[in-house]
């Protein structure tokens, strides 16, 4: 993990990075980027930051007032792993450029002002976390909406209501049943090598992980423990 601003740049360079991507956090929670060319980046972005338009940020500013910085965090830079051009992910703070103070939106700036009141009032010194990320993955969801009404349809090959489904190699009907999807092994389990790369992946970006596992819903719940 970088700690410094001269750490970062090394990092460019042992990686030969072309892009630099500066990203934040909207107040709904979804991740947001804009991306540099690396001819475009240097040191002084530390300081100066990067302008952008807040008021395409839904929930955030108006449009007569809506230049905002984003400041990034030396402390939280890595190599994205996922992008063909090399690529350095710089995770920002969401400045208000009229007095240089975070923005009250910006869930970064939250999370900090909190931990700074936790501390100031003497509720405690420090605050800790343990993020559990449950996700699903299916095989495809389709939805519609028109004037007659709407559907979801969700395809999953681990889901009770594929066992009479058609599958490439062979439908074995290995596959957890209602609720039974707690902890079962492969066969049962199918998800367990993708698990295991995106833990890697995480643990390569300096994030430990503790856990991983199937979770209770059949049709391909997954859980990582960090």
């Amino acid at each position: 993990m970088t700690k410094t601003v001269a750490d970062v740049m090394k990092l460019v360079k042992e990686k030969e990075c072309t892009f630099v991507d500066f990203r934040f956090v909207d107040t709904k929670g979804k991740e947001q980027h804009v991306s540099v060319p690396i001819s475009a980046f240097n040191e002084d972005k530390f300081e100066s930051g990067h302008a952008f338009d807040g008021s395409s940020i839904a929930g955030w500013k108006g449009i007569e007032a809506s230049d905002m910085l984003l400041m990034p965090d030396p402390t939280a830079a890595y190599v994205d792993p996922f992008y063909e051009e090399p690529t350095l992910v710089l995770t920002c703070d969401v400045i208000e450029p009229s007095d240089g103070k975070g923005y009250d939106r910006d869930p970064r700036s939250i999370a900090k002002r909190a931990e700074a009141y936790l501390k100031s009032s003497g509720l405690g010194d420090a605050a800790y976390f343990g993020p559990e990320p449950e996700f699903f993955v299916f095989d495809g969801v389709q939805w519609n909406v028109d004037m007659q009404g709407c559907s979801v349809k969700i395809h999953s090959e681990e889901a009770p209501w594929s066992s009479g489904l058609e599958i490439e190699g062979g439908n074995t009907g290995h596959r957890p049943g209602k609720k039974g999807g707690y902890f079962p092994v492969a066969p049962v389990d199918t998800f367990q090598d993708m698990r295991s790369e995106m833990c890697l992946i995480l643990e390569s970006l300096g994030i430990p992980v503790e856990v991983h596992h199937h979770e209770v819903a059949g049709q391909g719940q997954n859980e990582l423990g960090t």
